[in-house]
């Protein structure tokens, strides 16, 4: 017999305690604190049994639950296709059958659209059992058709369902068995057997333990959309993003149709790898080369401009920062940016006037990247530093010269990971020079075809060397 507590959780620590706050004690956050229904277990004497001690009773195993690792076979583990290549690097080659995918994103950037577009791309490769199933708990069967018939993924192996009801949903999965199954979202299902309302801790804890145990038991792959809050993070308790085997963010600028695919967990593959994709009329597209996406079409220099190579998962990507210096009339001078973390921006402003001697203390700077892209890394502030002092000076930087290479407070030029793979992609994208920091390995840098490599200790010397100074 079980007799039932109450218990109050706060959805972004996980916080418990048994009275109610209106801010959580714990992370200091608002608004976060919810009621909790648990069962605890009567004894034989009528009272509630100890919280230390345990209530599962070990039952006799059966024969062959536990055997050599050396001799579990893993031959029939077959990966399914997306249908997006860029999909499949992220997730690691693939879906696997019976792992639950958790897919997080803002409102509006694509994650319902791209999921649709994967259910059609499964379902049109025909597989062994061949139907994938779409359950939305947010729109109905008309209006998923609607945009399944803009992005092209009207198949009749795709069946669709709209409801919100979780016993409904495991009853549908288990009737189909499909190939894939995509629900739409762990927000909007609820069990009529669980107390709280849709989206509250209680009830996303049902939601994905239900399609988890069905996952695993009928070895049917799950894609689950989840939601965000404010602040980014996945909107419900934090047990969720343990719980699954993939955790997904799908993040992106709403300005820009650039949208990227990140793996936060990954189970079955690497979490360094990021996809690229293209949001446009006809639906997402994905995008193999992203190398141009950040770079200018200007045909000719111009001052302010400076190229530098980023890394993003396995992939090195070209920015292009752009700067502009503007006589102030502020008290205190103006430091726009986009893309580029300001505090970072100050500091090399104050050390490119101090090593440097370019004093840009009194004047209005603004840097920016190029269509959303991210200039974060400390690998970025040497070509932060030139196109500062281009624009300062009015000197263009040659469009094939690039600059990577973090500078310190006392104006030296430290090194960035992963040098030489930024060196052969600017190579393979033309570029004939790059300033980088010195090698410290005593076998010395291999020199890379067509591309000059000038090692810069200080900032002097990589001013000196764009021909800044």
């Amino acid at each position: 017999m079980a007799k039932t507590t109450t218990q109050y959780v706060c959805t972004e620590c996980g916080w418990t305690g048994g009275k109610w706050f209106g801010r959580c004690p714990e992370c200091g956050q608002w608004g976060t604190i919810e009621e909790f229904h648990e069962a605890r277990v009567v004894g034989a004497g009528g009272g509630l049994s100890s919280s230390g001690g345990s209530h599962t009773a070990p039952a006799p195993p059966r024969t062959g639950l536990a055997r050599p690792i050396t001799r579990v076979d893993t031959d029939q583990v077959k990966r399914i296709p997306t249908g997006f290549e860029e999909f499949d690097r992220v997730l690691g080659g693939g879906i696997v059958p019976g792992s639950v995918i958790l897919l997080a994103g803002e409102p509006g950037i694509g994650k319902s659209t791209l999921l649709l577009e994967t259910a059609g791309r499964v379902a049109d490769r025909g597989e062994e059992r061949g139907k994938v199933l779409y359950i939305s708990g947010e729109e109905s069967q008309a209006q998923v058709r609607m945009r399944a018939s803009r992005v092209g993924a009207l198949k009749d192996s795709l069946l669709l369902a709209s409801t919100t009801d979780l016993a409904t949903v495991l009853g549908l999965i288990e009737r189909e068995k499909p190939t894939l199954a995509i629900v739409d979202s762990a927000q909007t299902i609820v069990s009529s057997q669980v107390d709280g309302i849709a989206g509250g801790s209680t009830q996303v804890r049902e939601v994905a333990i239900s399609l988890i145990d069905m996952a695993k038991s009928h070895d049917i792959p799950i894609l689950l959309v989840g939601h965000v809050t404010k602040d980014g993070s996945i909107a419900g308790p934090r047990t969720l993003e343990h719980l699954v085997d993939v955790v997904c963010q799908f993040e992106g600028d709403s300005q820009t149709a650039l949208r990227l695919l990140r793996a936060v967990k990954n189970r079955f593959g690497p979490t360094d790898e990021v996809g690229c994709f293209d949001m446009g009329e006809q639906g997402i597209e994905e995008v193999s080369d992203p190398t141009g996406l950040f770079l200018s079409t200007a045909g000719q220099e111009v001052e302010g401009t400076c190229v530098t190579f980023t890394l993003d998962g396995h992939r090195s990507l070209p920015i292009e920062i752009q700067a502009l210096v503007t006589s102030s009339v502020l008290p205190t001078p103006r430091r726009n940016t986009n893309g580029i973390d300001s505090n970072r921006l100050a500091m090399l402003a104050a050390v490119l006037y101090r090593h440097g001697r370019v004093n840009l203390l009194t004047r209005d700077l603004y840097v920016s990247t190029i269509a959303g892209g991210l200039a974060k890394e400390p690998g970025c502030d040497l070509a932060i530093v030139a196109a500062l002092a281009s624009a300062a000076k009015s000197r263009p930087i040659l469009r094939t010269t690039c600059a990577m290479g973090e500078i310190s407070l006392t104006g030296q030029v430290r090194p960035v990971p992963q040098l030489n793979h930024r060196l052969q992609e600017a190579a393979r994208l033309g570029f004939t020079r790059a300033l980088v920091p010195p090698d410290r390995h005593s076998g010395g840098r291999k020199p890379i075809p067509d591309l000059e490599v000038v090692e810069v200790a200080y900032l002097a010397e990589a001013l000196e060397a764009l021909g800044l100074v």
